[in-house]
């Protein structure tokens, strides 16, 4: 069926060519230079510390707020990550994960709180987030490989534009979740717009926003094997070093130090959440 002719690949490779990176070049150089100055930082805390106290932090972490059980899981995890010789790959996916959640999370809880006070913008970023949410992983990596190179750089701009989405409905959800009786309490003691949303509003709603940052680590993850395909450091690359020379082991040995990574921010990030509920 062709009714009529649309150059949307030419005009989008025109665009690109033509007038987006001749211009805008040296801008996006920056900003990979900040963002891979970044990048390292973390990757750099992470591993420059003996790998029996960068464990040990986690697992502390994980019995404050998890519980014992998820504490005892972390120390197998843990374990296994350094028994298969993996752990300097597990500390790269691990800074990568970190650094596109933390851009995920200054991005779009910001944007949620927005979106759920004014209804003309909510209705602008809806088709935009959804649009986010159902274009196939794959296409961000192209224009993430022209403007920001290969490595680590490209690799968090597709992780957080892929990953940001939950961040900013679920903090929406949140924020319009606060029961109205407790604003019209909050508007009837005099409190301001700002008071109501730093000591009313988000207070209630961060457990619904931590179930978005949640959902954010979870799909942040789950690029990891994508994202070594334009040359991500970290676990990932070793999945695809499995795929590329049909080497099941190689590829299970990566995929578990994910599972585990995956298993241990999840249920780490859920307890942060319900600890949160119990405090509000």
């Amino acid at each position: 069926m062709h009714y009529f002719n649309l150059p949307l690949e030419e005009w989008t490779n025109s665009f690109v060519d033509g007038w987006l990176i001749p211009t805008l070049g040296g801008f996006f150089n920056k900003i990979s230079y900040g963002i891979g100055w970044f990048i390292d930082l973390i990757t750099t805390l992470f591993t420059a510390f003996p790998p029996e106290l960068i464990a040990i932090i986690i697992i502390i972490i994980a019995w404050k707020f998890a519980g014992k059980s998820v504490a005892i899981f972390t120390v197998i995890g843990l374990l296994y990550l350094g028994s298969v010789d993996i752990w300097k790959e597990a500390m790269q996916t691990l800074s990568i994960v970190f650094v596109a959640t933390i851009f995920s999370i200054v991005v779009g809880v910001p944007i949620g709180i927005l979106s759920a006070k004014h209804r003309t913008f909510d209705h602008i970023i809806r088709p935009i987030l959804d649009f986010m949410q159902t274009l196939p992983s794959f296409v961000y990596l192209i224009p993430a490989i022209l403007l920001f190179g290969l490595g680590g750089v490209p690799a968090v701009i597709a992780t957080f534009i892929f990953a940001t989405p939950p961040a900013v409905r679920m903090t929406n959800l949140g924020i319009k979740q606060v029961p109205a009786d407790v604003v019209e309490a909050a508007h009837a003691f005099g409190a301001t717009s700002k008071q109501l949303l730093l000591k009313v509003q988000l207070p209630l709603a961060i457990p619904t926003i931590m179930a978005g940052i949640n959902q954010t680590i979870m799909l942040a993850l789950s690029m990891a094997v994508i994202a070594s395909m334009i040359g991500a450091p970290g676990l990932g690359s070793l999945v695809l070093a499995g795929i590329s020379s049909v080497n099941v082991g190689k590829g299970l040995v990566g995929g578990l130090g994910i599972v585990v990574l995956a298993i241990i921010l999840d249920r780490v990030t859920q307890g942060l959440g319900k600890s949160k509920r119990n405090i509000s």
